[in-house]
């Protein structure tokens, strides 16, 4: 085999190391990369997709670490069957509507209670008091619909969606759509009793709407239905959440109301799929809280987003409606820095970074080992030649191992110009270059000299003879 065949290249060693910095330099990209993920939000008449599109505008102008991709839905049924189905990363949730398996809790985005008021007057302060009453909605969401539903039922009584015309009959409970335009006319005329509204009370709508009620009542006092027993309607629906409406919530002159109101109410909520890491989903939560005063001077949605309430670490992850760990960590300032968070990638490039430099070290010998090798082959090739030509009187012969021994100094003094060797081998090599031209050259003027031998000698017998005569 020749002696360029049995070693590699400096330029593999060169292609080794460039493919090394490459890998190191695309896993620093991929750590230091944006994460996109993918967000349901809806319903497309609520607040949430103003909210969202402002937080997703929010970590883009900041340059975070996190961008989200928005997708819009009608309903809070199909945002939750995008999270179940594996379409989103985070989804906007309402619990009570649909609740996906995979979900936890990131924050709640706006809490909601049921509101039943009416002008004073009216004495409705119990769900029993509602027996054969008409209630307004203003806005008529399926959702909501359903909430009021349950509720009504929980106390034996039965919701008609449609109002009848003339008195209802015992145990029944009418919904009246209107607009809020026509709500003070229909309180005016007894259209209706009462209006029923789920919605957070310091919202806006909230505050006009009970305005209205007020409005209509002589005294200018309002009635609100009081749920008695809050926690036992929980416990039998959990996905609702108790909610106490402080007094004075709708105006401190009369007092609106004039001592707290417990009722029941919904919240939506920013869930993320179970399967998202704990550091994302930390960093997410992060960001819609450092972010939301920003978010506030967009959309006044970003005021009513609040951190869920649990009790321990281990209430939060186990409770009805769990929250994502990485959540937690947030909230209990116990994020992961960047040697936590990726110790394990950490520890893995060590390691295979230490067995990457030991392989290469081992080819680095391998390949000194192979030229020293080679090199102490030709040097002996050489002295082979030497030992040859001693004992050799045939010029053909002598003329290939002087050709051979030109061949293999040129080999060596190639292999000296590319690549390092040592100055020992070197040396011997060098001597014996030397050694075996020098004997090949004495062999072949030796075998000259004995050719022309014989006429000399010839010519000097001659000369003699005619001397002698």
């Amino acid at each position: 085999m020749k002696f360029a065949g049995l070693l590699v290249r400096r330029e593999f060693v060169f292609l080794l190391l460039a493919v090394f910095l490459g890998l190191g330099a695309a896993t620093a990209y991929w750590i230091s990369r944006a994460t996109v993920l993918t967000i349901a939000v809806a319903p497309k008449d609520g607040t949430e997709p103003a909210l969202i599109q402002a937080y997703a505008d929010a970590l883009a102008r900041r340059h975070k670490e996190i961008r989200l991709k928005v997708i819009a839905f009608d309903d809070v049924r199909d945002s939750a069957a995008a999270l179940q189905e594996g379409r989103a990363d985070l989804a906007v949730v309402r619990p009570d509507v649909d609740l996906p398996d995979n979900g936890l809790t990131l924050a709640i985005l706006r809490d909601q209670a049921m509101i039943i008021a009416s002008p004073e007057p009216s004495g409705l302060t119990s769900f029993p008091d509602l027996d054969r009453k008409r209630l307004a909605i203003l806005a008529h969401r399926d959702a909501d619909q359903a909430l009021i539903k349950a509720m009504v039922g929980h106390y034996s009584l039965t919701l008609l969606d449609k109002d009848p015309e003339g008195p209802l009959p015992p145990r029944h409970v009418a919904l009246v759509e209107m607009s809020e335009a026509d709500l003070p006319t229909a309180l005016a005329r007894k259209r209706v009793d009462a209006v029923v509204s789920v919605i957070s009370p310091t919202a806006p709508t909230a505050q006009r709407i009970v305005g209205i009620v007020q409005a209509a009542s002589k005294t200018r006092k309002v009635a609100f239905v009081t749920v008695e027993n809050a926690d036992a309607i929980v416990a039998r629906m959990p996905r609702l959440q108790s909610v106490t409406m402080p007094a004075e919530t709708f105006g401190g002159s009369p007092k609106v109301p004039a001592e707290d109101v417990h009722t029941v109410g919904a919240s939506y909520r920013l869930m993320a799929r179970a399967s998202l890491s704990r550091p994302v989903a930390a960093d997410v939560t992060q960001h819609l809280f450092e972010l939301r005063s920003g978010m506030a001077n967009v959309t006044a949605a970003a005021d009513y987003v609040q951190a869920p309430s649990y009790d321990s670490t281990a209430g939060a992850t186990s409770a009805r409606l769990p929250i994502h760990p990485g959540a937690v960590d947030f909230f209990e300032r116990e994020q992961q820095g960047f040697i936590e968070r990726y110790e394990t990638w950490i520890y893995l490039v060590a390691f295979l970074g230490g067995g990457i430099g030991s392989g290469v070290a081992w080819i680095g010998q391998r390949l000194s080992r192979l030229r020293r090798e080679r090199i102490e082959e030709a040097t002996d090739r050489l002295l082979q030649i030497r030992q040859e030509a001693q004992s050799s009187a045939d010029p053909p012969r002598l003329e290939h191992l002087a050709r051979e021994i030109d061949d293999l100094a040129g080999e060596i003094a190639k292999h000296a110009l590319e690549r390092p060797t040592e100055a020992r081998t070197m040396s011997a090599a060098a001597i014996a270059i030397d050694a075996a031209r020098s004997t090949v050259k004495r062999t072949i003027a030796a075998g000259q000299y004995a050719a022309d031998a014989p006429g000399l000698a010839g010519r000097t017998t001659s000369s003699e003879s005619s001397a002698a005569e």
